[in-house]
């Protein structure tokens, strides 16, 4: 897998600071909090750990649910590390869906309609304060409000898409429930697999054909690629969302065989294991377990 993703397009921004907000709708959002300054980062350096943050952030919302103020922290800690998913820009068919009429969608679990109007799009994802954007047809023009940190990074990505940049505003936000549900639908194929693998004498045909075909639901929308002629001819993933690099991340170390995850059996954080028959994450998990 290191020598897959060696070459990676995998700029990201996050916030210093992030908060809960909620809407006069009722809708609970996590966006950047006031006065936050954003950084750009390379979240796949060490795709590893944000793998694992996102299937612990996840785990808490299966079995014995942890109290909805450990469930709100626990996503506002891997965000504040990563940033927000980019889910204005992994939902639809292309992260270019500024340059057409309308924002096309394929099945999820957020929007039913198969396509909308740009602007009725980018509510879902601006419910505090609208972007200064005029659109008719295909044309559109959009102007940077905001401080110089706006304006830099619109600068940083142009060559991005567009909506990209725009996610990376501090007014953009993303829904707490879209959230919860996307790490979520990560969490649930491996949990899935661990009782299928470890357990599955206690599941007769049916139930095991259900657990795999709730496991084959699972699949993100695949990263663009390029070749690039440097030293050699190298295959460059583009992520436009964190999203996407998580789930294709995630479906690599959930199918390697040499370092499995596992779930510790004494405090059930999801870990990487060093040997395949390691059942804790750690020496004091291991002293209490046995």
């Amino acid at each position: 897998m290191k020598q897959l993703f060696e070459r990676v397009s995998s700029y990201w921004v996050r916030y210093d600071k992030y908060v809960i907000r909620t809407d006069a709708k009722g809708t609970k959002y996590v966006t950047a909090a006031e006065g936050a300054r954003p950084q750009i980062i390379d979240p796949l350096e060490d795709s590893q750990t944000m793998v694992l943050d996102a299937l612990n952030a996840g785990r808490l919302f299966f079995g014995k649910k942890a109290p909805e103020r450990e469930q709100e922290a626990g996503i506002l800690r891997f965000v504040h590390r990563y940033g927000l998913l980019g889910l204005m820009t992994a939902l639809p068919t292309t992260p270019k869906f500024m340059q057409y009429e309308k924002v096309y969608l394929p099945k999820n679990h957020f929007i039913r309609e198969e396509a909308l109007g740009t602007e009725q799009f980018l509510d879902y994802f601006f419910p505090f304060k609208k972007l200064n954007l005029r659109k008719r047809g295909v044309e559109y023009t959009w102007e940077v409000e905001g401080d110089t940190d706006a304006m830099a990074l619109a600068m940083t990505f142009a060559s991005d898409p567009d909506a990209m940049s725009m996610s990376f505003q501090k007014e953009y936000a993303e829904p707490l429930d879209w959230i919860i549900t996307a790490l979520k639908d990560m969490t649930f194929p491996f949990i899935t697999s661990k009782y299928f693998y470890e357990h599955g004498d206690a599941f007769d045909v049916d139930e095991k054909k259900l657990m795999a075909q709730g496991v084959a639901a699972f699949g993100g929308i695949a990263p663009t690629y390029r070749i690039a002629l440097l030293d050699k001819p190298t295959i460059v993933w583009d992520f436009h969302s964190l999203l996407i690099g998580l789930q294709m991340m995630f479906s690599f170390m959930l199918a390697e065989d040499k370092t499995p995850l596992r779930m510790c059996d004494s405090c059930d954080t999801i870990f990487v294991a060093k040997r395949s028959n390691q059942r804790f994450c750690c020496e004091t998990c291991r002293r209490k377990g046995e």
